[in-house]
């Protein structure tokens, strides 16, 4: 897709997209600049840098954020810390599905065990 058909579908501006593209945000188009192509790729990459900006995050941590290989710590709770692969974040998968599996993990992770209780007897 050129550059207009990228501003339609994330309903960005071009120039804001530009801007994108020169701090590092969104990966510079496929083709060079006479033959600029944009792909889904770019989308996500507009969509997570947006959600963050959406969450109140500045460019700057916007950056830390995406540059992470190991993905991006949210501290949730004191001593949690929720680690998400940055190409996950403003990918619009369902959510639901993934707060079930970690309530059960934390669930299980924070349940206290009985075998504390079940020492095994010495003989003296």
């Amino acid at each position: 897709m050129n550059i207009h058909e990228l501003v339609e579908r994330t309903g960005v501006a071009e120039r804001q997209v530009r801007y994108l593209i020169a701090e590092g945000f969104v990966a510079p188009p496929r083709g060079g600049r006479a033959n600029a192509d944009y792909g889904d790729d770019h989308v996500a990459a507009i969509g997570r840098y947006a959600r963050l900006r959406d969450l109140g995050f500045p460019p700057a941590a916007i950056k830390l954020l995406l540059q992470s290989t190991e993905g991006a710590p949210f501290p949730v709770a004191p001593g949690v810390t929720l680690v998400v692969d940055v190409k996950l974040l403003g990918s619009g998968k369902p959510v639901q599905p993934l707060v079930k599996r970690v309530q059960r993990l934390l669930s299980d992770l924070f349940k206290e065990s009985n075998h504390a209780d079940r020492r095994p007897a010495h003989d003296d």
